[in-house]
């Protein structure tokens, strides 16, 4: 499992063990407890205590796997990049996506492009549908695709 992280919004102050333990959960979301103390110098149930007080605080705000998306029969990542006329609102803009499971996430942006849609389908013909898909919610005027033809974690991105 690889936890997901977020320095806002906490109650308690993060320090240089916290950090470290997020760092290690990072890279390696399945470490024991006892790994991770040994790691940052705390017993196995300190850890946990820690682990448990950066969950509970919304530091850690989930656990996640990575996949090999090609073994799972989507292989093929793009970003879109999405137009909105100027009377859609931010809710309506980050919302585009709803519904269609291709779409990984929609980003909004402060400049132009108005979000970027990750999407992730089998091949180009599904990639195509999905961008139809997109432009034909009413909101959209205009659109821009990138295939992804690489980069870290090619797999499991």
């Amino acid at each position: 499992m690889i936890c997901c992280v977020s320095l806002l919004d906490h109650d308690r102050s993060v320090d240089d063990v916290d950090r470290r333990i997020v760092d290690l959960l990072r890279r390696h979301g399945r470490s024991t407890y006892q790994d991770i103390g040994r790691a940052v110098g705390l017993s196995a149930p300190a850890a946990k205590r820690r682990v448990d007080r950066l969950v509970e605080d919304g530091v850690i705000v989930g656990f996640t796997a990575l996949v090999d998306h090609a073994r799972l029969g989507t292989p093929l990542q793009a970003v879109t990049e999405l137009r909105f006329a100027g009377n859609t609102t931010v809710d309506e803009i980050a919302s585009i996506g709803d519904g269609i499971p291709q779409v990984i996430g929609v980003f909004t942006t402060a400049g132009d492009p108005d979000a970027l849609a990750w999407l992730r389908v089998r091949d180009v013909t599904e990639l195509k549908r999905v961008i139809d898909r997109l432009r034909s919610r009413g909101m959209v005027t205009g659109t821009k695709t990138m295939i992804i033809l690489g980069g870290p974690h090619d797999a499991v991105l």
